[in-house]
């Protein structure tokens, strides 16, 4: 339960977290055209689920980044800071203006996430694959402390080729551990082909299945699904709860939709001012 003496960021409707995600979207392409560099294409397929975590879901206080009795969210897909920059800064975790600094020399926002540097992330990433593994000790540490907050760690599609994901996978049910959510952001693309054409994950429900998690699968868009999948996962008991979300990668902007150029691609200035007018 949310203690009633700390503060939480705004409960939305669904209309207002649809209009909160294209925002963040929108800050996405500001800060990423701003900085020359970054990975537009997966804070995009991104934005829906991080939202509704931040906004209405997720008990998390601003004003005290540190508190032990949080929800926590994990990036394991770091490079799509941009997204998570965008909703810690609406939250108030920091000023919005420290957005325009993305990736500079000196700013606390740096290309991949820096628990060190930047209020309100959990884990430097970088090298994938191992945010699961890091979420399962953040959880653990939560039953061994019998506090009641909840672990959520989102993956890359193409990070789930990594090994050390299925050795975090086969762990978590063998422990039994329920406070923790894994969401696949399944866009379909990596760093440079389909996922399908480099290594295909299918069929990557059963695989989940058959390491004993229990698993939801959602149109990771659709903001109805990504709460109720959200909520019931914290309802399931004795095994932790995968989401395979079906995104897309870049979504909203038209040209960077299902466009592997735009893994890591910033958009040139006649772009962005398309990308911000289609996301309006």
């Amino acid at each position: 339960m949310t203690d009633p003496n700390t503060r939480v960021p705004l409960d939305l409707s669904v209309p207002e977290l649809e209009k909160m995600a294209r925002h963040l979207r929108r800050q996405v392409i500001r800060m990423i055209a701003n900085a020359r560099s970054g990975h537009p294409g997966g804070s995009l397929s991104a934005a829906d689920i991080i939202t509704a975590l931040y906004f209405k879901l997720m008990r998390h206080d601003p004003m005290n980044p540190d508190w032990p009795n949080r929800d926590r969210f994990v990036l394991s897909k770091g490079h799509a800071a941009p997204i998570l920059y965008a909703t810690l800064a609406e939250c108030g975790y920091f000023p919005t203006e420290e957005l325009s600094t993305l990736r500079k020399l000196g700013s606390r926002l740096q290309g991949h996430t820096d628990r060190n540097l930047t209020p309100g992330i959990e884990m430097s990433a970088g090298s994938l694959g191992q945010g699961l593994s890091y979420s399962i000790g953040i959880a653990l540490a939560g039953r061994l402390d019998k506090r009641d907050y909840h672990v959520y760690v989102m993956l890359g599609d193409g990070e789930c080729d990594e090994g050390q994901v299925w050795e975090a996978a086969m762990f978590a049910p063998h422990h039994h551990i329920n406070n923790l959510t894994a969401i696949v952001d399944y866009n379909a693309i990596q760093l440079d082909g389909r996922v399908c054409d480099i290594m295909g994950l299918e069929p990557l429900v059963n695989k989940w299945r058959a390491f004993n998690w229990h698993v939801l699968e959602i149109d990771g868009h659709d903001m109805n699904q990504i709460l109720e999948s959200l909520r019931k996962a914290r309802t399931i008991k004795g095994s932790p709860t995968v989401i395979i979300a079906h995104t897309i990668k870049g979504k909203g902007v038209s040209f960077m939709e299902n466009n592997v150029a735009y893994h890591g691609k910033a958009p040139s200035p006649q772009d962005t001012e398309i990308a911000l007018k289609e996301l309006e």
